[in-house]
């Protein structure tokens, strides 16, 4: 990881910095919020007495939001200090469901909608006195409804545009599904950030009898939407890279959808090579599990799945199930969204912590500094993969 030493932090801050977490989203929050503490802390001295720099050094950069409900279910945001002139980050996790209200008495579990409306309502609270509004939204709302099949709505579109309209500066997000749902806010700051270095740590720290050449490992894109990702990684590893493609039912309709009839492999043989299958989430995990049964098919040796969002919006059995088997050997998903305790408590799960990269991100922006660094990890994963092959701890 790129520490924070190693950096040029000479420019002007654009503003006091202040960290809301939305409901849902504390725990990330409160994380971020210390390694800024503890690096202000300590770098603090030379800016002590600089009137450029008031506010510099702080306890806490956590602003305290809340938004009540009535007994309707409306709701209203309220902010408990003042934000004028302050330079702001809202972290917000729209997947997370464990969030709960109460609606005439019954309990509502938060969707995607109701976090993106609360979001919307802290920026109303907001009014327009921060210096500047940045949203770090790790999964972008609505980012599936990429593109218009046929009379459709372009929901991820209409979300940005919202957000700008609404005075946001900066949309930082993680592995966005489709990178170009940007051109919907041209002149507007829009990073999607990749956990490549992450997903690579998590798996040396766990695994430590991986030989990484394109001998014995290959990266696998379960379909041909996520080519990209599949061909960094093995671009910057040094090894083959396969893909998938689904063959689909056209004559028939299931669940909105067209049913995939097979997986369909393209790439060099996977025999006695450990593989990594990486895309951008898990969400049933039909797919995953389909593409590493037939991966075992064709005699793969370990298969680890790499996701910066595990939804796993069926449950864990067929998970557990794939592991008993040994049709999967471990899971990596990111904590950008909400874990439950039984993934977390899994064996097989590899937990990667994105909570240093997002304070760097926000350290870097707030000094109006340039975050290239952060976007472009190929450096800093040569050099954690030399510390392996060194059997240097990592």
């Amino acid at each position: 990881m790129i520490r924070r030493t190693e950096r040029i932090l000479e420019n002007i801050p654009v503003g006091s910095l202040g960290l809301i977490a939305l409901e849902g989203c504390e725990g990330l929050g409160q994380k971020v919020n210390e390694y800024l503490v503890k690096w202000r802390h300590e770098n603090t001295n030379e800016y002590r007495d600089d009137i450029a720099f008031p506010g510099y050094e702080k306890d806490t950069y956590l602003v305290k939001a809340r938004v009540p409900r009535f007994g309707s279910g409306e709701a209203k945001g309220i902010l408990g200090e003042s934000v004028r002139g302050k330079d702001l980050y809202l972290i917000v996790d729209v997947c997370n469901y464990s969030v709960t209200y109460s609606l005439t008495g019954r309990i509502n579990h938060m969707s995607p909608d109701d976090h993106f409306q609360n979001l919307k309502r802290i920026i109303a609270a907001i009014g327009g006195k921060g210096r500047r509004i940045n949203v770090i939204m790790p999964f972008l709302y609505e980012s599936r409804q990429h593109k218009r099949n046929s009379r459709e709505s372009l929901d991820c579109a209409l979300a940005l545009q919202e957000l700008v309209r609404m005075g946001v500066d900066n949309i930082i997000t993680f592995d966005a599904h489709d990178p170009r749902v940007q051109n919907a806010i041209p002149l507007s700051g829009f990073e999607t950030v990749s956990p490549t270095y992450q997903f690579i740590k998590g798996l040396l720290r766990t695994v430590k009898d991986l030989q990484i050449d394109s001998e014995h490992m290959m990266a696998i894109s379960p379909d041909e939407g996520g080519t990209n990702r599949a061909v960094y990684l093995a671009n910057v590893l040094g090894l083959d890279m396969g893909m998938f493609y689904k063959r689909r039912n056209y004559t028939k309709i299931v669940n909105g959808r067209n049913p995939i009839v097979a997986h369909e492999f393209l790439g060099s043989s996977v025999e006695g090579k450990d593989v990594i299958i990486i895309d951008d989430m898990i969400s049933s995990g039909d797919s995953i599990i389909d593409v590493a049964t037939e991966l075992k098919r064709r005699k793969a040796k370990r298969i680890f799945a790499a996701a910066t969002f595990g939804l796993f919006t069926n449950g864990m059995e067929k998970f557990d199930k794939a592991y008993n088997e040994g049709i999967l050997h471990g899971i990596l998903t990111t904590n950008l969204i909400y874990q439950t305790p039984e993934l977390l408590s899994r064996s097989y799960y590899i937990n990667c912590d994105m909570s240093k990269y997002i304070a760097l991100i926000v350290d870097t922006l707030n000094h109006d500094g340039s975050i290239s660094t952060f976007l472009n990890p190929n450096e800093r994963i040569q050099h954690i993969i030399q510390k392996y092959k060194n059997g240097e701890p990592i």
